[in-house]
């Protein structure tokens, strides 16, 4: 068994996928945020939420391969260093990552649980 990785069948796969997609759409808003709230340039705000998005987009993308659970993780924290540019997004990376383990570790029980044959 991988440390980083889910079971194929493993339907916490779906509620990964799904925050992956949702960050995509929550780094496109921030882009407004920090050019009007927080002053960032606007080159600057769509450069760094634009490479956010390519970045949870690619990790959604390949969920089913090891290398989009890493990029999933990178992106996790990418969401938490986007709150150096604008504050609200040190609580909403923070959210966005507290599910992003939530949900992993979720799926890490499902995996045991099947390993070991409970229900």
């Amino acid at each position: 068994m991988n440390l980083i990785t889910l079971s194929a069948r493993n339907p916490m796969r779906v509620v990964l996928l799904s925050v992956l997609i949702f960050e995509v759409i929550v780094f496109g808003l921030a882009v407004p945020v920090m050019i009007f709230n927080s002053s960032v340039a606007p080159d600057i705000a769509i450069g760094f939420a634009g490479g956010a998005m390519v970045l949870a987009l690619v990790a959604a993308g390949m969920l089913r391969k090891p290398a989009g659970y890493a990029l999933g993780w990178l992106t996790q924290v990418v969401a938490l260093a986007l709150g150096a540019l604008t504050p609200t997004m040190f609580v909403v990376g923070a959210l966005f990552a507290g599910l992003w383990v939530f949900t992993f570790v979720l799926g890490k029980r499902l995996d045991a649980a099947k390993e070991t044959g409970q229900p």
